[in-house]
């Protein structure tokens, strides 16, 4: 609920800011006929123009990836789930700007160009200026809808292509900023919403720049690792995990069970989310005091499918974060349920591996009922890890498999036996994610709790 409440409040903001420009309302009050229509349009002209850049410095702020950000909105997969509606929001304000911006043809051939609004005055030093920016503003908003169709519709084009595209949006928003600029009127820069504008221009630009220049990722949330080992867990090497356990510089802070990072392993491919498989003891460390992290990586795409044959240990990788708030632990009266579908099981490993014997805080944990989704239970080699960490558990955690070869599938009745009030959660399939948030909704006193991993 956080993400749809952040958007509407950002909305508002940017709507409430709208109304405070000294606008002709008194004169769209009294208008009639031609005069009317040219009103509207130049309402709609300006309130769509507020939107998109407003939302567009929205989508820059939250590009930056600050660890802040986290703590209002659940986490870093919530964040990119806002940053990516308001880029959507941001492309659909932009079509409605072309839309109210081309209409005065229409309006001109039904009704002439009787009432039609005197140009607005603008900053002097932008009167020259006034055609280069609504031909930039043109060329961007092109370029945003190309760029948004490319993002929705992931399979016109790979992750990796994509990506490349995508570092043009800072660029994109340079030139709109420029647009918004010069043509909005002086008008609106000298009542309050001219405030809120020139901050989000500034700090829009800002993030814009820090991109452009390659330096998101790179503060001190980011940490030069290296590779300890590679290992396929598994014989096929295009559908079993690959596991990569890395060795942290010891400026690391630490980690806590079921949080995720932004790893690079080569500067081209970019960084990927990955969830920590290992909680912060649960691994040995290195000869010179070192923490191990533990990846457990699905191959999912061509890159993933060939990582353990590219990877070699004593190799040089870039970890970003940690981030997230997936701790499995919700309300006290309330029933935990932990679902796990094939590789999302790795939150729940790093979980389970802080209730073993000996743990730190193992007491302050709830009891939990585990649901385990595979696809062949007898082929899957992160089962027996599974259930020797659950047997072990305190507090205990029960665990339910569900083996789709057998024909066992996880359905909301399973969880039924718990009664009604749930904290669910989750990390799967969007399958899966998708069946268990619909019962939800069914149901009033199930609450789910799912990282959304796609990025794009």
């Amino acid at each position: 609920m956080r993400v749809p409440v952040a958007f509407g409040a950002w909305l508002l903001l940017l709507t409430a800011a709208w109304l405070t420009a000294a606008l002709p309302w008194e004169a769209l009050g009294s208008a009639q006929g031609a005069a009317l229509w040219w009103q509207l349009r130049q309402h709609a002209l300006y309130l769509s123009g507020v939107w998109s850049i407003g939302m567009m410095s929205l989508v820059m702020l939250l590009s930056l990836r600050q660890r802040w950000m986290e703590w209002p909105l659940g986490g870093m997969d919530q964040v990119y789930r806002l940053h990516k509606w308001a880029g959507i929001a941001a492309a659909v304000a932009a079509v409605l700007h072309w839309a109210a911006d081309e209409s005065s043809d229409f309006i001109k051939d039904i009704w002439g160009k009787a009432g039609r609004p005197a140009r607005e005055v603008v900053w002097s030093w932008a009167v020259d200026w006034r055609g280069s920016a609504k031909d930039v503003g043109e060329f961007a908003f092109y370029a945003l809808l190309v760029m948004v169709v490319l993002t929705l519709w992931q399979r016109l084009l790979p992750y990796r292509p994509w990506r490349y595209i995508h570092r043009v949006m800072p660029v994109l928003y340079l030139l709109l900023a420029f647009h918004t600029l010069a043509l909005l009127p002086l008008t609106f820069w000298q009542a309050p919403i001219g405030l809120l504008m020139a901050a989000l221009l500034a700090l829009g630009s800002g993030a814009a720049l820090w991109s452009l220049a390659g330096r998101i990722g790179r503060g001190r949330n980011s940490y030069a690792a290296q590779v300890q080992a590679v290992q396929l867990l598994g014989a096929d090497a295009g559908t079993d995990p690959v596991e990569v356990v890395c060795a942290m510089p010891t400026r690391w802070k630490g980690h806590h069970p079921g949080q995720f990072v932004f790893v690079s392993f080569e500067g081209l491919e970019g960084p990927h989310p990955f969830t920590i498989a290992s909680a912060p003891d649960g691994y040995a460390r290195t000869d010179d005091g070192r923490q191990l992290l533990r990846l457990v990586i699905k191959p999912l795409g061509d890159y993933t499918q060939t990582l353990h044959a590219r990877l070699q240990p004593g190799q040089t990788v870039r970890i970003e974060g940690p981030y997230g708030h997936f701790d499995g632990q919700g309300a006290a009266r309330r029933v935990q349920v932990w679902i796990a579908g094939g590789v999302g099981i790795t939150p729940f490993l790093a979980l389970l591996q802080a209730r073993q014997p000996g743990a730190a805080n193992a007491a302050d944990l709830q009891p939990a009922h585990m649901h385990y989704c595979t696809r062949d239970a007898e082929r899957d080699v992160l089962l027996p890890q599974l259930r020797a960490l659950c047997a072990q558990a305190q507090p205990r955690v029960t665990l339910q498999v569900h083996d789709a070869a057998q024909g066992d599938y996880l359905t909301p009745e399973h969880l039924a036996q718990y009664g009604a009030r749930l904290d669910i959660w989750l990390c799967g399939p969007a399958g899966l994610g998708k069946a268990m948030r619909q019962a939800a909704r069914q149901r009033w006193g199930w609450r789910m709790h799912q990282e959304a991993f796609q990025m794009r």
